[in-house]
């Protein structure tokens, strides 16, 4: 389920594998580069995340196009297998910045995502609605792939 509402946009998925293996997709840096990014076809390059209150992430992808993004902030709050809270920012975009919360929670053996984007105001040129539903349906994959 997608919704915009304002200047935010939240998305709540369930995906059928435990929370851990939804957790170490958001914060293991190798993995986070095999769903990342909106474009089907596109490829995470580099991924640096450091998961703690304070600690800061800047992740490099490009598009099928060749079109290179690099996204960064900070982490707010993070509380294992159950929340990510952290700032967000386009390096194509200084000075525009947002705020992305992740809330987890097993539903027996699967995993509920409870997701926000918000803060979004009007500066920014991205589609956030249709990148976040892209780039979830390549999490969705690499996470019922065998090889997670």
């Amino acid at each position: 389920m997608f919704s915009t509402k304002n200047d935010s946009v939240t998305l709540e998925m369930i995906f059928r594998v435990p929370i851990e293996k939804v957790w170490q997709a958001w914060t293991d840096p190798r993995l986070l580069l095999l769903w990342f990014g909106s474009d089907p076809n596109g490829k995470g390059l580099k991924a640096e995340l450091d998961v703690r209150p304070g600690g800061s992430f800047e992740i490099t992808f490009r598009d099928s196009n060749n079109t290179e993004h690099t996204c960064f902030g900070v982490y707010s709050d993070v509380n294992k297998f159950s929340h990510l809270a952290f700032s967000w920012t386009w390096k194509s975009e200084p000075g525009v910045e947002s705020s992305v919360t992740v809330e987890l929670s097993s539903d027996g053996d699967n995993t509920r995502m409870h997701f926000r984007h918000a803060d979004l105001g009007f500066s920014s040129a991205h589609d956030y609605q249709e990148g976040w539903k892209t780039t979830f349906q390549k999490l969705e994959k690499v996470l019922t792939n065998d090889r997670l």
